[in-house]
């Protein structure tokens, strides 16, 4: 068993030259220590600002989370629940903005600052990432999922409806006219997709979706053409007399009866508007 003596020499030898490295390995291995520990929640939130200024997103974030942290129940907190939520989006990370948000409007919901949150929260739907490529696929934003555009609408309208005389409103007017009329057409998109796929009944309840929500809008024109052409394709004659009257008196110059649903590509893009 013991025939090479010197090899068993020689293994416990490194065995403990293993160990001994092993242990100064271990003296020597540095805990990391938080620069910031001890500071006070006006040096932290100042610190922040300064990141912000200089565009450092990631350093600022980590100073108001540990202002959100250690100091939770003073005015620094709550500011530092609204700088967060601003370089997130800032940041192209809009689901942690959102998350901001709203822990801000669940835990101060009377704040001062309430009306600019319903303006970021606005901003933040208005142009979901995927908005950025329509200058490149000449995509309509209308035919984007309207989900993002609903709820833009809903916080900028809350935003008008409980702040009218917030410095944010006259913007988030002109946001609420253009998010108006993208939903009503994003309701025509739908209506002509059943449209061409035979199922009319469907186009019309859509197509009266524009007249009924939306109204003033001027797709409103394209809608009451479709119901036309819907009531005529289901042989139902008075109702698509009725839709052509509605259309005659409210659109008297319309096109449609000559070019039919045939129509340039729109390349309105809301990036360009603001």
């Amino acid at each position: 068993m013991f025939r090479f003596p010197g090899l068993k020499r020689l293994g416990q030898a490194l065995l403990v030259f293993a160990a001994a490295s092993l242990i100064a390995g271990c003296g020597t291995v540095k805990t990391e220590t938080d620069p910031t520990a001890g500071w006070s929640a006006d040096r932290l939130y100042q610190d922040a600002r300064t990141e912000i200024s200089a565009g450092n997103w990631k350093d600022a974030r980590t100073r108001l989370e540990a202002v959100e942290a250690r100091y939770p129940f003073g005015g620094f907190a709550q500011q530092s629940l609204i700088d967060q939520a601003y370089i997130n989006w800032k940041d192209e990370e809009p689901e942690q903005a959102l998350a901001a948000i709203d822990r801000f409007q669940q835990q101060y919901p009377n704040h001062p600052g309430t009306d600019y949150m319903l303006y970021l929260k606005g901003l933040i739907t208005f142009t979901p990432p995927s908005a950025a490529f329509t200058k490149f696929t000449r995509q309509d934003p209308s035919e984007r999922d309207p989900k993002g555009l609903r709820e833009s609408y809903e916080s900028f309208n809350e935003l008008i409806e409980r702040y009218p005389d917030s410095r944010y409103t006259a913007d988030a007017k002109k946001r609420v006219t253009w998010l108006v009329d993208t939903i009503a057409r994003n309701e025509v998109h739908v209506a002509e997709y059943y449209y061409t796929r035979g199922a009319y009944v469907a186009a019309i309840n859509r197509a009266q979706t524009v007249i009924t929500d939306f109204q003033g809008v001027p797709v409103a024109e394209r809608a009451l053409y479709l119901i036309y052409l819907s009531y005529d394709k289901l042989g139902m004659t008075e109702l698509r007399d009725n839709a052509k009257r509605v259309l005659d008196h409210n659109f008297p110059n319309t096109q449609y009866y000559e070019k039919g649903l045939e129509e340039s590509v729109n390349n309105w893009n809301p990036i360009n508007w603001f």
